[in-house]
């Protein structure tokens, strides 16, 4: 079985465009040099912030830039100094302090790999990646769900941004894809000034909990029949044989020395995955792929070895899951989580609710929802929003309830036939030139690359 990745999740990613920028040139001969020297000594400079602890510098970072991996000191919670600390692991790609910074939000773990993000490429600028606290190594010692917050988290990319604009003084651009774009719009909500601009990648916006019907209807109606049919061929196909794919799951389970503790068995984990598939389907596929759906007549080892690559099925498992705890926490008390069609399976499902967030999150850890929080965060954009750009794919179910711009310099712009990996270099040639001209109108660098100076 392959090795379980974030993208069968609402995930975050780095991502590229192919498009390419020139180097700036200084806004003046004297800030200019200023700059190079800073840029030279640029280890000293970070090492100087309060706070901060340089962890290594990395190779592999392009012609121009240098890799570091840092972690800043934070408060468990920003309302509250008693309740101490934790370090929020950070990585920044440096190019020069005369550039625009890129903010990149994860919403998961760090990325640490020197590939830049879509903006970076765009603006030639330096990127600074957040992990999400209570991922990856950003836990408190002995964690406190209760901070794990929509605000908590903004309050921690505040800080961050606080204590770097003292070196990068140019313009500001938050991006995030899935999780990570959801990070960054809500960042702006609760310190809207903090960036000159948001570009937000495939970004949910599940202002209701208890309403799934966006997300149903768009599952009953993209693609083709002959593709939407497949699907739920394959789903009923699974669950009538699932006798012996839960048998080689749990002996899979058995040989990888984990087990489904927090999901409660291998039975209901197969459960979770088939309700699943058609919606992760739909994240990295097209009707185009229709062929690689197993048919009735289908092996069992082509039936389970297409759930596991569709799904993931490692993540159901206690070895993987125990890492998104985090994740299916915060879908649970405050952001809300999707639906899937059932009806077709009638008479073939044992686990009422299985696929609830819930279910992933052990039972010691207490869960409420908090039905104010994503209405609040809905409206602030819609009313308040200004320079957020919300780029999505047409055949994503994920944004099947997008993000709607207010009147404020932002847009909702669509990549016909994308999916959950989308970019603006995937939108139309119009949608595509008005997206880079309103990103390099808000980081005051022209579309040529070179940087605007100062009036």
């Amino acid at each position: 079985m392959h090795a379980w990745t974030r993208r069968r999740l609402l995930t975050s990613a780095a991502m590229t465009a192919g498009l390419a920028v020139t180097t700036a040139a200084p806004a003046t001969a004297a800030a200019g040099n200023r700059a190079r020297r800073q840029d030279d000594d640029i280890l000293t400079a970070l090492r100087a912030l309060p706070g901060l602890r340089v962890i290594e510098e990395r190779p592999g970072a392009e012609p121009g830039y240098r890799f570091f991996v840092l972690g800043l000191r934070q408060p468990a919670d920003h309302t509250n100094p008693a309740a101490g600390t934790f370090e929020q692991r950070l990585a920044l790609l440096h190019t020069s302090l005369d550039r625009p910074t890129v903010l990149f939000s994860t919403g998961y773990e760090a990325v640490l790999s020197a590939r830049r993000a879509e903006p970076t490429v765009l603006l030639g600028g330096n990127e600074l990646q957040v992990e999400h606290r209570f991922f990856g190594t950003s836990r408190p010692a002995a964690p406190d769900y209760s901070l794990l917050t929509v605000r908590q988290a903004a309050d921690d990319h505040h800080r961050v941004v606080r204590l770097f604009r003292g070196l990068y003084r140019g313009a500001w651009i938050s991006t995030g894809s899935s999780k990570g774009g959801m990070t960054s719009v809500y960042h702006r909500r609760f310190h809207p000034h903090d960036v000159d601009g948001t570009v937000a990648y495939s970004a949910p916006d599940n202002v209701d909990d208890r309403d799934n019907g966006a997300y149903l209807r768009f599952l009953e109606s993209v693609g083709t029949a002959e593709c939407r049919e497949a699907l739920r061929t394959v789903q009923r196909q699974a669950l009538l044989r699932r006798a012996d794919l839960a048998a080689r799951y749990e002996a899979w389970a058995a040989s990888a020395n984990t087990a489904f503790r927090i999901v409660g068995s291998a039975d209901k984990a197969l459960e979770i995955a088939v309700l699943r598939a058609p919606f992760m389907f739909w994240q990295r596929h097209t009707a185009a792929d229709v062929a690689s759906v197993p048919g009735p007549d289908a092996g069992t080892d082509e039936l389970y070895a297409w759930l596991d690559d569709i799904t993931g099925l490692p993540l159901y498992a206690d070895a993987a899951l125990q890492h998104y705890v985090p994740y299916f926490y915060q879908l649970g008390t405050q952001l809300g989580y999707v639906g899937f069609p059932t009806d077709h399976l009638s008479g073939l499902l044992r686990y009422p609710n299985a696929v609830e967030p819930r279910t992933f999150v052990p039972r010691d850890i207490p869960m409420r929802f908090d039905r104010d929080a994503m209405p609040d965060i809905d409206r602030w954009v819609r009313r308040h929003g200004s320079r957020m750009l919300f780029v999505n794919g047409a055949q994503d179910p994920s944004v099947a309830e997008p993000f709607r711009a207010s009147p404020h310099d932002s847009r909702v712009l669509w990549a016909p036939d994308a999916s959950h990996s989308t970019e603006i270099a995937g939108l139309s040639p119009a949608d595509r030139a008005e997206a880079v001209g309103m990103l390099t109108r808000w980081a005051r660098v022209p579309s040529g690359g070179q940087q605007a100076s100062p009036a």
